[in-house]
């Protein structure tokens, strides 16, 4: 098997990552515009995440927020971003790596993106639950793994967000629906 020394997945991986960056440097700098909304998945425990105590002991490992009518200061970096939002009626700050991000979700357009952990000597097979993107007349072998395009199901009406505060303002809602992944390969014109 042949070796990649260009690391496709990685590249893959920050480029997506870029239209994370790009989304939401555009709602900080012009608000959000018509109904777009984002929720924002990220891993807790990752290296610079800034949260509270409290919320770290609620979300020890991963926590979604939503960003759409009650968050503020919302400033994002080359590497980060940063936002105020209220939990349980407490005002509370993050600090969010892009390296952190999980999951990123705009229910408005149903546009999604999942994140797999991919370390500088992952390979494919260390990685399985990625689904593999492979190019249509590429050589037989084994596909690398990247960040795949989700479908994003929609929220019951009925299901309250975990942590709803009194006030009803957005929080960390656990993930509903099956979180199924998609093949780029689907959508291609044959």
């Amino acid at each position: 098997m042949a070796v990649d020394h260009i690391r496709y997945d990685l590249l893959a991986q920050e480029a997506l990552r870029g239209v994370v960056r790009n989304v939401l440097a555009d709602a900080a700098k012009n608000g959000l515009p018509g109904e777009h909304h984002f929720f924002v998945t990220f891993d807790t425990g990752a290296e610079g995440v800034v949260v509270s105590t409290r919320m770290r002991a609620q979300y020890p490992t991963e926590m979604t927020v939503v960003l759409q009518h009650q968050f503020w200061d919302l400033a994002v970096t080359e590497d980060r971003f940063e936002v105020g939002l209220s939990f349980g009626g407490i005002a509370e700050k993050l600090v969010v790596p892009f390296a952190a991000i999980k999951g990123f979700f705009d229910p408005s357009v149903k546009f999604g993106l999942q994140f797999a952990e991919v370390t500088e000597t992952s390979t494919a097979e260390e990685a399985p639950d990625v689904p593999a993107v492979k190019e249509r007349g590429a050589e037989p072998g084994p596909a690398r793994s990247a960040p795949a395009i989700a479908p994003v199901p929609p929220v019951p009406a009925n299901s309250p967000p975990a942590a709803a505060p009194p006030d009803g303002g957005p929080d960390q809602p656990k993930g509903s629906g099956s979180g199924d992944v998609v093949r780029l390969d689907r959508f291609r014109k044959k």
